[in-house]
């Protein structure tokens, strides 16, 4: 019997199915591997932004990730929207219990239309508690000033950002500068003490919903796979590039709509 390497995703769900649980399903299984999810919060969104988010109460939180651990036994977590102090600590206890090989985190501080969502004392929680677990760590420029108190606007400001937060919670750390001005687009990580740039032509496109869910739980199922982490990056970084172009012309909701991971190019 075939066994495909499974990967957990927690985050929260994105009614509109751009985001969230929803996207980093739709990545998982584009790439050939099975998706397991923990949804830690249920939002009120569509492509024109986030309305509500009612979070899952902390015991259903540990009561899901139990329930997969116990089971399917997770090649690779990713760990996506958590905004509430309990959950966080629950999440922190089970990742102490089960000790996963391999943990991505995109830390959702800050919603595309703008929005916080979780407060500064959860931010120092997951710094100090959920940071030192996990394996990378993937926040956008955005996220970066939460973090550090400075926004990066240039390449030189995202390698040192990285090398700050990397040296800091001793993780790998990947600074997404999708948002930098420019036609070229910058994505920073530094792991070992070794910084790699990854550059791309910006791809002009109103459908960059789920952008970072995407990325980071591509990440991970690339390292399920058994690639290292760079190789990882490189071939998700790969995969977006696709899933943004395919999505260029698509016309769903009319804010910013969702990306298109149905492209078999040389996944």
């Amino acid at each position: 019997m075939k066994r495909y390497p499974v990967i957990l995703t927690i985050a929260g769900s994105d009614c509109s199915g751009g985001a969230g649980i929803q996207a980093d399903i739709k990545t998982i299984s584009a790439l050939g591997c099975y998706a397991a999810s923990v949804i830690t919060a249920v939002t009120v969104q569509n492509t024109r932004g986030v309305k509500d988010v009612h979070a899952i109460p902390p015991e259903i939180v540990r009561g899901q990730i139990e329930a997969v651990m116990d089971d399917l036994h997770p090649d690779a977590i990713k760990i996506g929207m958590v905004s509430n102090r309990t959950v966080v600590s629950e999440i922190v206890d089970c990742l102490q219990k089960y000790r996963p090989s391999c943990v991505i985190y995109d830390p959702v501080m800050v919603s595309t239309s703008g929005r916080r969502l979780m407060d500064d004392i959860v931010v120092e929680q997951i710094k100090n508690e959920l940071f030192p677990l996990v394996h990378l760590i993937t926040p956008n420029l955005d996220e970066v000033a939460t973090l550090t108190g400075h926004k990066p606007t240039t390449l030189a400001e995202m390698k040192e950002a990285a090398r700050k937060l990397s040296n800091e919670y001793h993780t790998a750390v990947l600074v997404k500068g999708g948002h930098l001005n420019g036609d070229e687009m910058y994505d920073v990580l530094h792991e070992h003490n070794t910084t790699y740039v990854y550059k791309e032509s910006k791809i002009e496109s109103s459908n960059l919903h789920g952008t970072g869910c995407t990325l980071s739980s591509s990440i991970a199922t690339y390292m399920a796979k058994g690639c290292r982490l760079n190789e990882a990056i490189d071939k998700s970084k790969y995969f977006i590039s696709q899933s943004i172009a395919a999505a260029k012309e698509l016309n769903i909701g009319s804010g910013n709509g969702p990306l298109w991971h149905f492209h078999r190019n040389n996944l």
